[in-house]
């Protein structure tokens, strides 16, 4: 029997490459004046693991110049050529866009818990080298956008098991 995480890897190779550590900066921007409004360091460690329920596991790790700190966990499971998230903070998924003729096109959806009327599109662009990408996040409340969110990262290494750097990113 093919286990999930192989037929995970099968399924989203373009999910798949993203494997391994990530690091980068999430700035967030008031969608009716462009002010920036936040921004935050990032390592987000990207892993398809051997979990028969849930085979892709994200943890983000956000790093502020105050010295905040902040980890989210994102396990999820595939179903249906996506990954689906469903834990106390949101409710989404995640697949390949389509078409893509260069396979480096992701599109996430996901709603808040706790939230009504918000969700949230991501479409994530990696660089055909798999060494950097760029995310744009669309945030909607009541069907409005509100704010954006631009997230600039770097691969750092496919070795997510052996790192042991818990220091803030020095990007």
């Amino acid at each position: 029997m093919t286990s999930q995480s192989t037929l995970l890897r099968e399924a989203m190779p373009l999910l798949a490459s993203n494997e391994g550590v990530w690091e980068g900066w999430y700035r967030y921007y008031d969608a009716a004046t462009g002010a920036l409004i936040d921004q935050h360091r990032s390592r987000l460690f990207c892993r398809i693991i051997d979990d028969e329920k849930m085979p892709y596991h994200q943890t983000n790790h956000y790093f502020w110049e105050d010295g905040r700190k902040e980890i989210r966990e994102f396990p999820a499971w595939y179903e249906n050529g996506r990954i689906w998230w469903d834990n106390d903070l949101i409710k989404g998924w995640a697949g390949a866009m389509q078409p893509d003729d260069f396979n480096r096109s992701t599109c996430l959806n996901w709603t808040r818990h706790g939230e009504p009327g918000l969700y949230l599109y991501e479409m994530i662009q990696v660089s055909a080298d798999r060494r950097n990408r760029a995310r744009t996040w669309q945030w909607f409340r009541d069907d409005k956008c509100f704010q954006r969110t631009l997230i600039d990262e770097v691969f750092i290494t496919s070795d997510w098991r052996g790192w042991t750097d818990d220091s803030p990113p020095k990007n």
